[in-house]
């Protein structure tokens, strides 16, 4: 059985006091982060690890954003999911000062109804994925979405100096040998 991350019974749980907060930020500015298990003893905190870790991970690191979305940071995180699909760190990545539970939610409370809404498809790039058989026009204008999107990111990406990542599809395979060291040569 595993060990609990924090005695239970000493734990303060609910909303965040502002001396609770300022402890933490003093704390975390005077020493960095470190070990978050021990961090809420040392900082003079009632609170688990875990609370303390997203404190400041989704409300008080000072490069956070604060406020709603803009038109261009909606347009960004459309684009990039048509691109990635839900991986929100990557598409929080791409977003300054914004966190990965925070694009999540504005996609699930708010783009994703409002592309529904004005009728934009949101299917991945294979429209088969759901075991339909795949509609030739469909299929192509999907394909052409797909090229203008990545025309669109790429684009927007080297006018704004932004370098994006190229995935290493190389695939290595290797076979275990008689004596259990694997062969290097296939490949």
């Amino acid at each position: 059985m595993r060990k609990p991350c924090c005695e239970k019974t000493e734990t303060t749980k609910g909303a965040w006091s502002i001396q609770e907060d300022q402890k933490l930020i003093d704390y975390i500015q005077k020493h960095g982060e470190g070990c978050w298990n021990s961090l809420p003893k040392a900082a003079g905190l009632r609170r688990c690890g875990k609370s303390c870790r997203l404190r400041w991970i989704n409300y008080l690191r000072p490069d956070l954003k604060r406020g709603s979305f803009g038109e261009d940071e909606e347009d960004l995180i459309i684009r990039l999911h048509k691109l990635l699909g839900n991986r929100w760190s990557l598409i929080a990545g791409r977003l300054p000062g914004r966190t990965d539970n925070e694009v999540k939610n504005y996609w699930n409370s708010h783009l994703k109804k409002k592309i529904l809404k004005t009728g934009t498809t949101l299917r991945p790039n294979k429209p088969h994925e759901n075991n339909h058989a795949p509609n030739n026009k469909l299929v192509k204008l999907f394909n052409k979405m797909d090229d203008e999107v990545v025309d669109e990111v790429s684009s927007a990406d080297s006018a704004a100096g932004c370098l994006v990542p190229e995935l290493n599809l190389d695939l290595t395979l290797s076979i275990k040998t008689s004596t259990g060291m694997a062969d290097p040569q296939v490949a």
